[in-house]
């Protein structure tokens, strides 16, 4: 993969250039504040962002606001975020999107995990910090709106799976389960969201996270 890094600590920044060399891929351009990364997009074009949430100038949610900007002038981009802390203000709308993943910066330490979450999201899929999920279920769920409360806990923990892009084997092994015990809480959580089933994994995270998102109060 060709990959452009958006992070103004340089330790991290060389760190996580250096992992991601070690693995075989190639980091095209290396960027310390949001205006330098747009720039670096731009003229690299390169299958995968890797992003600091938070980046100068503002030191607030420039990166974040980036990664809003590099997908609406680039739909087939890979975009991780990389964050201290969970900020789901832009990560709703970016996920809907697709090629998107949202991970906290301790995930890179599991070194395996964090490569194979860039190569998902590079793909064309979603990788997804558990603690971002929880964030985005959570917020929905206290939304007098929300159609959460229909589900049963179980279905809400298979629901927070399915939106972290586990496919039914991997939510059975997770909640030791059978699969088919999963298929059938998935087809009821479709139902009682008013969504259309869809057997594509990356395509039923797209729809919960969309649907979770819809009128959510940090949009």
């Amino acid at each position: 993969m060709r990959i452009v890094i958006g992070e103004d600590s340089p330790l991290f920044r060389e760190g996580l250039a250096a992992l991601l060399e070690d693995a075989g891929h190639e980091v095209v351009a290396k960027a310390g504040d949001a205006t330098t990364l747009l720039a670096a997009v731009e003229e690299h074009v390169p299958d995968l962002a890797v992003i600091d949430v938070r980046m100068p100038p503002d030191l607030t949610d420039d990166g974040a606001r980036a990664a809003r900007e590099l997908r609406r002038r680039h739909p087939e981009l890979g975009i991780v975020l990389l964050s201290q802390h969970v900020e789901v203000r832009h990560s709703v709308e970016l996920v809907s999107s697709g090629r998107f993943g949202y991970l906290l910066k301790d995930r890179a330490l599991d070194v395996d995990d964090f490569l194979d979450a860039l190569r998902r999201v590079a793909a064309g899929g979603s990788a997804l910090d558990p603690e971002v999920v929880g964030r985005l279920l959570g917020g929905r769920a206290s939304s007098p709106q929300g159609s959460l409360g229909a589900l049963t806990p179980r279905e809400r923990d298979v629901l927070a799976l399915m939106a972290e892009g586990r496919t039914n084997a991997g939510i059975a092994r997770r909640l030791w389960l059978t699969e088919r015990t999963v298929e059938g809480h998935v087809a009821s959580i479709f139902t009682r969201l008013g969504l259309t089933v869809d057997d594509d994994d990356h395509r039923r995270v797209l729809a919960v996270l969309a649907h979770l998102g819809h009128a959510a109060p940090w949009r």
